[in-house]
């Protein structure tokens, strides 16, 4: 089953990003992502669409981030990479003839919606900012357990 992954790599780009000092190429931010510079530019212009990052041309440009961390929620990346679907999991048929299978879909229906209004409620409340919180938290436990 194929997945749609751009939201998680491009939080964890945004989580580098954050965590950097100035911009960050497309090379660069193609490493972290795993995948080609041309993905990396394509996915962060619908977020400099969005307000979210800016991008510097030149020998010391790239990319950064022009939003407020504690006011950019996984919500707003979800909405800015075009609402991706969900869910993998769907109708066989939209609008099927037979009986059984509009019971099947009714059923269906009401949950995917559902479980999608639970889902998307919840990235309005995770922030960028929760998540980088996040990220220094483990970083430091890592580094105190090597110490």
């Amino acid at each position: 089953m194929k997945r749609d992954s751009r939201l998680s790599s491009v939080l964890h780009a945004l989580l580098h990003m954050a965590d950097h000092d100035g911009p960050m190429t497309s090379e660069a931010l193609a490493c972290c992502m795993s995948t080609n510079p041309v993905v990396v530019r394509r996915t962060m212009g619908l977020l400099r669409k969005a307000g979210m990052v800016s991008s510097e041309r030149g020998h010391s440009g790239g990319w950064r981030i022009t939003g407020d961390l504690n006011r950019i929620t996984l919500r707003d990346l979800h909405d800015a990479l075009g609402e991706p679907a969900v869910f993998a999991i769907g109708n066989k048929t939209e609008a099927p003839e037979c009986l059984v299978e509009q019971a099947v879909n009714a059923a269906l229906d009401d949950a995917f919606a559902e479980a999608e209004a639970l889902l998307l409620s919840r990235f309005q409340n995770v922030t960028l900012a929760d998540l980088a919180a996040n990220f220094s938290r483990r970083f430091a436990e890592r580094r105190q357990t090597k110490d």
